[in-house]
């Protein structure tokens, strides 16, 4: 099947002509011409992929299996083909890390780094399930500082930017106001991950798990949710672009031993994550610690 054609929203090589080789990045904001170049191109990604596909039904994208046995369909190939084109035009000094890339050593030289994720939740996608994503990191010295989710079959789109705030279509987002979990907390994430947590102690309502990881961490940063809780072995592009959102959004995102996430080094998988509050995150830390320890 032939690739559907796209109008393209962004001239090639505005982002030299503007200068942006000289932008301080982490003194944005959400007006700046890059931002929105981002968004425009990952909504534009977005519009691709949704040509393949149908809500409640089997995507008509042709699908494959890579090594491990997970999904990657042509609406991915074709949407990542996009962005590496369009986004290596507009940050020509940027290193480049996807899901559906063959990684390259060179991104490891390089202070700007793009993330990105083509179909977050390709399995949900195949399927004709709305929670899919495009999502797109801007990496600068090992931390996010650009970050959208964009989420076409749900029409929400997320945006953060370093010290600027986090948004959802727009309107600014916050963590909830929830301080410790209890049975009224709404949480997300894998069953044996909350089973540890209920063992050492800890209460709370586990909803279902949404596929997509970048969603799942944007609903943090929403206060759809109180936390969420990833497996080990997420990626990169799995995480980079939600990991601002939620931080931006006054929470964050964290291994339970609390340490920051770093990005742009040769390993690109991660142990077990937390998303949420600052004193959730120490509280699913300190249980997690203890469950361990017997």
């Amino acid at each position: 099947m032939s690739t559907p054609l796209l109008k393209e929203p962004i001239e090639a090589g505005h982002a030299v002509a503007a200068g942006w080789r000289d932008l301080d990045w982490e003194r944005l904001s959400h007006e700046d011409d890059v931002v929105i170049a981002l968004i425009d191109a990952t909504r534009a990604a977005g519009q691709l992929a949704l040509n393949f596909f149908r809500a409640g039904e089997k995507t008509k994208a042709a699908i494959t299996r890579k090594a491990g046995g997970s999904p990657v369909t042509e609406a991915d190939r074709a949407a990542n083909r996009y962005l590496e084109h369009k986004l290596r035009k507009m940050l020509p000094d940027a290193g480049w890390l996807s899901e559906e890339s063959e990684d390259s050593p060179e991104r490891l030289d390089r202070d700007l780094l793009l993330i990105v994720d083509p179909i977050d939740g390709t399995r949900s996608f195949v399927a004709g399930d709305l929670g899919w994503a495009v999502a797109i990191g801007v990496i600068y010295k090992q931390r996010p500082v650009i970050g959208v989710v964009h989420a076409p079959a749900l029409g929400e789109t997320y945006v953060a930017v370093k010290n600027a705030g986090a948004r959802r279509n727009g309107r600014e987002i916050r963590v909830g106001n929830r301080n410790r979990l209890d049975a009224h907390a709404r949480v997300a994430g894998p069953l044996a991950i909350a089973q540890q947590l209920r063992r050492a102690g800890l209460e709370f309502e586990l909803l279902p798990k949404i596929p997509s990881l970048a969603l799942r961490i944007t609903k943090v940063a929403a206060g759809a949710l109180d936390a969420c809780l990833v497996s080990a072995n997420s990626y990169d592009w799995d995480i980079a672009a939600a990991d601002l959102i939620v931080e931006e959004a006054g929470g964050r995102l964290a291994g339970f031993d609390g340490r920051q996430i770093l990005y742009n080094r040769v390993a690109t998988q991660h142990d077990e994550l937390a998303a949420g509050s600052v004193p959730i995150l120490a509280e699913i830390g300190a249980a997690t610690g203890q469950a361990r320890a017997r």
